[in-house]
């Protein structure tokens, strides 16, 4: 029945098979413990190396520490809801856990997007690459990647806030989201779906996309310029790794909120960007950076 006082939600969760709860619990916690494990490994790199006290990693660093927060936000509720066997969360901390996802994405979209300019900046004006990326440019753009993430998501939510009715208290997810929350409400949504589709998918997703692609085609025909064909690896590899994570996050959000309908799939694309992508994002960077790795083995042998 339909609810004016709601106080709390229950997380359905992923499934509801009692066999499959503790092989999802072994392996979400596998995957946290070692996406928190990768991350970390890799900010300390980034913090401790000078040699990585360069733009590019300056937003991997921020990168990293975006994944963990949300990982943390969105599977803790896996993991708790197992231990003491209570799915309820409340409503305060249901709209917070919406709110920080929502901030955490677009941050991550926008570092992306920064990073997208920071690779066409070594590419295709790479003698003025310090001049262009010096270390003011680096701390407004991700001062600003920080600070329009956690405003953008406010206007969708602030009219969400003020809905009170909810044909049901089970959230057909693992977390708290917007479109399984939107399809509960028996408020009218026309407004709230306005702002989502124009500010979410707009401003959040679309404006980052446009952005990074516009960035890859100067890129892309900047390397069709060189002549060699050692040059030309070299200039795609240095934003191999980089175009790799774009389009595995895209893939996966886009997956995630244009499904016509909330399924089993729907939550399967939604654990896969909440929990395989930051596990897959410091693994991306460091298998594929000479940098990175040697990084690393400096740091295993002053470890020795």
């Amino acid at each position: 029945m339909p609810s004016n006082e709601t106080t709390f939600f229950i997380i359905r969760g992923i499934t509801d098979d009692p066999q499959f709860q503790i092989i999802i619990f072994c392996l979400v916690l596998f995957i946290y413990l070692t996406t928190i494990a990768g991350n970390l490994t890799f900010l300390s790199l980034v913090c401790f190396d000078h040699h990585l006290h360069t733009p590019m990693y300056i937003f991997l660093g921020n990168l990293s520490v975006v994944d963990m927060l949300c990982s943390t936000i969105t599977q803790h509720n896996v993991l708790l809801s197992f231990i003491t066997k209570d799915k309820s969360i409340g409503y305060g901390s249901c709209m917070a856990q919406m709110y920080m996802f929502g901030s955490l994405t677009g941050q991550e979209l926008l570092i992306l997007t920064a990073m997208g300019y920071d690779r066409y900046v070594a590419i295709c004006r790479p003698l003025l690459y310090y001049n262009i990326m010096n270390k003011r440019t680096c701390v407004l753009l991700n001062g600003a990647c920080w600070i329009w993430g956690f405003l953008q998501i406010m206007p969708p939510l602030g009219v969400f806030y003020t809905f009170t009715c909810y044909s049901s208290r089970v959230i057909n997810h693992f977390f708290c989201d917007i479109l399984p929350l939107m399809k509960l409400s028996c408020n009218d949504i026309s407004l709230l779906r306005i702002f989502f589709f124009m500010e979410c998918l707009v401003l959040i997703g679309c404006t980052p996309f446009f952005l990074t692609f516009i960035s890859y085609i100067f890129i892309i025909r900047n390397i069709m310029k060189i002549r060699s064909t050692t040059g030309k690896r070299k200039a795609f590899y240095t934003c191999s790794s980089h175009l790799t994570v774009v389009l595995l996050l895209y893939t996966t959000l886009f997956s995630q909120y244009m499904s016509p309908d909330l399924n089993d799939s729907t939550k399967l694309f939604a654990l896969f960007n909440t929990a395989a992508v930051p596990l897959l994002n410091p693994l991306i960077y460091s298998l594929k950076n000479k940098d990175v790795k040697a990084a690393l083995r400096q740091s295993l042998v002053r470890l020795k």
